[in-house]
């Protein structure tokens, strides 16, 4: 396999990767990031752990996530954990107003 072979195969993956999460970022209310992956989930939750004089990491736990990595076989998950001392960003997303019409 060509180096061009290798590159047109990721350009591929990743454009399908974004049409997958085009049709599923309607069913998730918040957008998880960290510093390796990006999620989109319904629950989430954030534990600050640690204390002044200590380091400080978070605990992000998730149910029912779709996970954005192109690698990966089987994007939705049941259950995450993420242990980080990075910054984590947590946001809800916002619902349309409207919704168009089906079209036919």
């Amino acid at each position: 396999m060509s180096a061009e072979d290798l590159e047109r195969y990721e350009t591929e993956v990743e454009l399908a990767l974004y049409r997958e999460y085009r049709d599923v970022v309607g069913l998730f209310t918040h957008v998880v990031e960290t510093e390796r992956r990006f999620y989109l989930t319904n629950d989430v939750n954030v534990k600050v752990h640690g204390s002044e004089g200590s380091d400080v990491f978070f605990e992000v736990t998730m149910a029912d996530a779709w996970v954005w990595d192109m690698y990966r076989q089987a994007r939705f998950v049941k259950n995450v954990r993420v242990l980080t001392f990075k910054d984590v960003n947590v946001e809800e997303l916002a619902k349309p107003e409207m919704t168009p019409p089906p079209s036919g």
